[in-house]
């Protein structure tokens, strides 16, 4: 199915499960967000990025932006589980950043994370508030980023901590990301009806 709103991209159900996505969202085209997915206020989905959200949910926070070439997906209950709840679904908090060609694979990012270009964080991760995944990083099956700090390299170790106005930064970033999503869209819209 299409969705008018979002022109060229791929919104599909899967299992009677409809994506989700705020009216002020930004879904470029070519972006697929399939399934059980939610995508919050002035969130941005850039091009040819995947949110695969069929053996669990994902969630994408207000203001937070997805950039171009990301895949997300999930992990879902395994066969032995006793609660059809167990997985890990993948959320992304508010005022994230998720850098170009990321994977985010049934992880956490708080709101403020910031998720590197080219980073990949798996299974049962936890970034919190503030933190950073570097580019390049790797963030193996259950790990956690305290608040604040930045972890680097394969597999990903802390490097330092963040002090207030580095944390900030990833917030303008998110601003910047809302408004050039706007412009996008804009162009978007001018061209089809062009």
């Amino acid at each position: 199915m299409n969705d008018p709103r979002f022109p060229g991209a791929t919104i599909m159900s899967f299992d009677g499960k409809v994506p989700q996505i705020h009216d002020s969202a930004f879904i470029a085209p070519g972006a697929r967000i399939i399934g059980d997915v939610t995508i919050g206020a002035e969130a941005s989905i850039w091009y040819n990025c995947v949110l695969r959200g069929d053996i669990h949910r994902i969630e994408v926070g207000a203001r937070s932006n997805v950039q171009d070439g990301t895949v997300i997906h999930v992990e879902g209950p395994r066969p032995q589980s006793a609660k059809p709840t167990d997985g890990c679904p993948t959320i992304i908090g508010d005022d994230c950043l998720i850098g170009h060609m990321a994977i985010v694979h049934g992880a956490t990012v708080e709101d403020g994370g910031f998720v590197g270009m080219g980073a990949v964080a798996m299974d049962d991760c936890r970034i919190g508030s503030g933190a950073m995944l570097g580019a390049g990083a790797l963030l193996s099956p259950g790990k956690c980023i305290p608040a604040g700090e930045i972890w680097v390299g394969r597999p990903a170790k802390f490097l330092r901590s963040q002090d207030a106005g580095q944390i900030a930064k990833i917030r303008l970033q998110t601003d910047r990301y809302c408004q050039v999503a706007r412009m996008h869209l804009a162009e978007i819209h001018a061209a089809s009806k062009g």
